[in-house]
């Protein structure tokens, strides 16, 4: 047997046993394993999961992973979130759309504080949504809002996706987060500026609030502004120190998660229950991700041993003749067509052992690229019939939400990301200026 067809059959088994409901770490290391033993026997197979296991534990940032978790799920177990929203609530209530604007700008500092979509997702659903809809914003329009928010939540630093693929790409952290905060910011600014064109052309989408509610006396309103910033002042006790060269990546997070947990035992929010579902909610996503992780270093070491990168490379390049940029527009197209059954996670570890490297063949930059990979997976999340994103926002949406709302509200929103993704794609330096001004200077 050929090694294009066993790269095939192990490619094709895999998504088998996805398509069947089997756990993505279970499918991806099962394949992998007993592809091993087949191919190099007993001695062979098992010494490919455990250089894995090795390579995995050794891997020093690492240690951000639950750091990051830990700390975005203290300040919103602790509610220190809500307190967020009540801010852009007073202070931005008095635009058109202005709560919409301020659910982007919360959804951009709940990524910068937990990394994960899923967290933007079920904050904004029950902070934001409420509210937004008692207060007669369309119901189209808010359930976009928030679903094109909550995308923001794997590409805003500190993503763990990010580190994700990182660990699979082989690249350092901290360069694919510092290339993340340009695009992500961009990508914010793009929604507020559509918000506020919808809302200037039909004000009724996004009506101002009442003086009655936006009326307070401004003690109060400089209450909740301090309320409301201590999120911000927290990122920035975490990430000044590192963009300075201060402190190193996994210092960093230490640092993330110890100010995190002061700031709820000061507000004397840190109770024991808080203390409880934060932990275990970090243990649980923590040793998910390792799990994947450890999956996919097993499977790309059988891809590689087999030369299944320089087989397709050769089919694309030699036998179809395409171009590297044709080549590049396929994958996204594919990572579209994937993310309508699969999320974030099981793309990139299903595809990665072919895509990576055949991108780093084709002479792309791979912190570049890693970017490329997170805004095309939103777009796959929110991108209809199947889109995992759209699913959830549908469960945590209240009764008069229907599933045809949701499919409607977020076409606008996904044009709106598919124009980020040409802007970086024709413009890598959106992504690439700030890690290379970072990690060059003197």
């Amino acid at each position: 047997m050929s090694y294009e067809l066993i790269a095939t059959l192990m490619f094709s088994t895999m998504m088998l046993m996805l398509l069947t409901g089997q756990r993505v770490f279970g499918a991806i290391g099962f394949v992998a394993v007993v592809a091993a033993l087949l191919l190099w026997g007993d001695k062979g197979g098992f010494d490919i999961g455990f250089s894995a296991a090795m390579k995995l534990m050794k891997w020093y940032p690492l240690l951000t992973l639950p750091m990051f978790i830990f700390m975005g799920y203290v300040l919103s177990e602790s509610k220190i979130a809500d307190d967020l929203y009540k801010m852009f609530h007073v202070w931005m209530g008095g635009l058109r759309g202005g709560l919409a604007i301020g659910t982007i700008g919360l959804m951009v500092l709940i990524s910068a504080m937990n990394g994960l979509s899923v967290a933007g997702m079920a904050i904004g659903s029950t902070i934001a949504l409420p509210e937004l809809l008692k207060r007669g914003y369309d119901k189209r329009m808010v359930t976009g809002v928030i679903q094109a928010g909550s995308s923001l939540g794997i590409l805003v630093p500190p993503s763990v996706v990010l580190v994700l693929y990182a660990m699979i790409a082989r690249q350092p952290v901290g360069q694919l987060w510092l290339a993340g905060v340009v695009p992500g910011l961009m990508m914010a600014a793009l929604f507020i500026a559509y918000i506020v064109i919808r809302c200037r052309m039909n004000p009724s989408l996004g009506p101002v609030l009442s003086p009655e509610e936006r009326d307070m006396p401004r003690a109060e309103k400089l209450r909740l502004l301090r309320g409301g910033l201590l999120p911000i002042v927290i990122f920035a006790t975490m990430m000044v120190p590192f963009v300075n060269g201060w402190t190193s990546l996994v210092e960093s997070s230490a640092i993330g998660a110890l100010a995190a947990f002061t700031a709820a035992v000061l507000k004397g929010r840190m109770t024991r229950e808080v203390f409880e579902n934060s932990v275990r909610n970090t243990l649980g996503i923590t040793c998910m991700f390792m799990w994947i992780i450890l999956a996919a270093l097993a499977f790309g070491a059988v891809f590689d041993g087999l030369g299944a990168v320089k087989a397709i490379e050769s089919l694309f390049t030699d036998r179809l003749s395409l171009s590297p940029w044709m080549i590049l527009i396929l994958m996204q197209l594919s990572f579209i067509l994937m993310g309508t059954f699969l999320d974030d996670t099981a793309m990139l570890v299903i595809v990665a052992p072919l895509y990576v490297p055949l991108v780093g063949a084709l002479g792309f930059d791979l912190i570049w690229y890693g970017i490329l990979y997170t805004i095309t997976t939103q777009i796959a999340y929110m991108t209809p019939p199947f889109g995992y994103n759209l699913f959830l926002m549908r469960a945590m949406a209240p009764p008069e939400i229907k599933l045809r709302d949701i499919y409607g509200s977020i076409t606008p929103f996904v044009l709106v990301m598919v124009l980020a993704l040409i802007l970086v794609m024709v413009f890598p330096g959106i992504a690439t200026w700030l890690p290379e001004y970072v990690y060059n200077k003197p």
